[in-house]
């Protein structure tokens, strides 16, 4: 049984905070490069540069990428053969409040949803996992609420064909528009129940952005094949709308769809779309 101190999980959410605030993921900054390379319309290359000039400065002042640093998403996989040693939950909001404090990030967080009140750093949406092993893998996602807002639910009749889906999937995107500043990463998820689908949407987003139809995430677990194909037609078909960088049009509406499946009741298709805006952040420790 391997132990871990809840001292060192405060520890490493706050660094997670930090990161995950301050620099682009790589996937991310490598797919925003390859648009930029590709992009033929003037105006369109010229948002793309400024992203990436912006997603530089970020890193080499230390300032954060956006000045909405989200409302912090923290998912666990707890393994099996792992005691952790005091409060895994109040650990991981000291180190996220710790984090966000420490880096001069936005206080966006307000403690209830209809009277609001004071905002501060927490909490944060804690999502846990138990799995097999003696590992312990702690993901920090920021969720701007420019893109959080909108997200989109519908629970199709299970005899709905694919199409009448991937039409679900665009309009979500094409009625977000310029909203949300594009290009977008498109999380899906399909099948569960309502609310599970919502979490396998954003889960999506923590996957490996690839542009194309073949998804992986840091584990290298390889969606299933129509989730594959699926999401390539819908990069095509997002792509085509062009909207374009952060509305200006042009070739690149979406950096990459990345699908999340699960089995699901015989009654219902449960279908949630989960949209991030270009600056999709994210930050990992496994232990």
């Amino acid at each position: 049984m391997k132990i871990i101190q809840a001292k060192k999980i405060t520890e490493i959410i706050e660094g997670l905070c930090l990161e995950a605030n301050l620099r682009l993921r790589k996937d991310v900054l490598l797919s925003l490069r390859a648009a930029y390379a590709r992009e033929t319309n003037k105006r369109a290359a010229g948002i793309l540069k400024v992203i990436l000039e912006n997603a530089a400065a970020a890193q080499k002042e230390k300032l954060a990428i956006c000045q909405d640093t989200g409302l912090p998403c923290v998912f666990v996989e707890l393994g099996q053969d792992v005691a952790v040693k005091g409060d895994l939950k109040q650990a991981i909001q000291k180190g996220v409040a710790l984090g966000y404090q420490k880096g001069s990030f936005r206080n966006s967080i307000v403690a209830d949803p209809l009277a609001r009140g004071v905002s501060g750093y927490t909490p944060a949406m804690i999502h846990i996992d138990l799995v097999k092993g003696n590992k312990l893998k702690l993901t920090v996602m920021p969720k701007g609420f420019g893109c959080e807002n909108k997200t989109k639910l519908k629970m199709f009749n299970p005899t709905s064909g694919i199409e009448e889906i991937k039409d679900f999937i665009v309009e979500a995107v094409k009625s977000a528009g310029p909203d949300a500043c594009p290009p977008y990463v498109v999380g899906v998820g399909i099948g569960g129940s309502a609310d599970y689908s919502c979490l396998l949407a954003k889960k999506a987003l923590l996957r490996r952005v690839s542009g194309i139809a073949k998804n992986y995430d840091v584990t290298s677990h390889k969606v299933t094949s129509y989730a594959s194909q699926l999401a390539g037609d819908l990069l095509s078909e997002i792509n085509g709308l062009g909207i374009g960088p952060m509305g200006l049009g042009g070739m690149t509406t979406a950096l990459g769809v990345n699908i999340e499946t699960s089995p699901t009741h015989i009654a219902g298709l449960p279908v949630c779309v989960n949209i991030s805006c270009h600056a999709l952040r994210s930050a990992v420790k496994i232990l």
